[in-house]
């Protein structure tokens, strides 16, 4: 969901645990648990959306560890062409679908990315993250991540569908966003109410795909030691 006003109690949780010094599952539990205080209604429609996710075992059919990472060519916010395998040359890559400038799970991810860029960097590692989003929203959030990685725009979802994962918000929060003011239309460029089931793989500098998380709670991400230990283990 987006977030409203600098006032608004849950605008103000989320900037407090964006700045904590704790683990990345603790930093999103905390904001999971602001959001069932300060915004119920988004909390259940959530709740029925994971729900409706896991019963659809969503994400099960993406690659997997040892599967080599099919390719990608993606834009920034200058229109800079980025391939996965031209960033493999400089070592291994983090990758991490993203669902939008919107989301405070996503920007609660890649704030502690970019809080752990030096170590990730001091074991020769990258970070990008894909997100469905077009110029003036990925350039938005490049300037919020302080330029720390490339953050790319997947154009309706290509890849995130290339690698079945893709999910439909339904119709509950879709009103929701709506009601906010928050047309993912105008954010993607098209009216299909579709985003990436965030997700990251770290790929290793042979193509392959070393660690992955995918979980259809999308509230849940992959902690930045198991990053460390996947990166660690490119290198092994």
């Amino acid at each position: 969901m987006k977030t409203m006003s600098d006032a608004d109690p849950l605008d103000t949780e989320f900037n407090r645990i964006c700045a904590l010094d704790a683990p990345l599952r603790e930093r999103l539990a905390l904001y999971t648990a602001a959001l069932r205080k300060h915004a119920p209604d988004y909390s259940d429609a959530y709740d029925e959306l994971v729900a409706r996710m896991s019963a659809a075992n969503l994400g099960a059919r993406a690659p997997d560890a040892g599967d080599e990472m099919p390719p990608f060519f993606l834009p920034d916010s200058n229109l800079n062409i980025h391939s996965l395998s031209s960033m493999l040359e400089h070592g291994p890559v983090v990758v991490s679908f993203n669902r939008g400038h919107w989301c405070p799970y996503c920007m609660t991810e890649l704030s502690a990315l970019k809080q752990a860029l030096s170590e990730i960097k001091a074991m020769g590692g990258q970070v990008v993250s894909i997100m469905p989003e077009q110029s003036e929203f990925t350039a938005q959030v490049a300037k919020e991540t302080e330029h720390a990685f490339p953050i790319l725009t997947d154009e309706n979802n290509g890849y995130a569908l290339s690698l079945n994962l893709v999910m439909w918000i339904g119709d509950r929060i879709r009103q929701l966003f709506v009601n906010d003011g928050l047309q993912l239309e105008y954010s993607q460029g098209n009216a299909a109410w579709f985003v990436p089931v965030p997700a990251t793989f770290v790929v290793g500098t042979d193509g392959r795909i070393v660690a992955r998380f995918v979980d259809p709670d999308f509230r849940r991400r992959m902690d930045i030691d198991a990053i460390l230990a996947a990166l660690h283990q490119a290198h092994a």
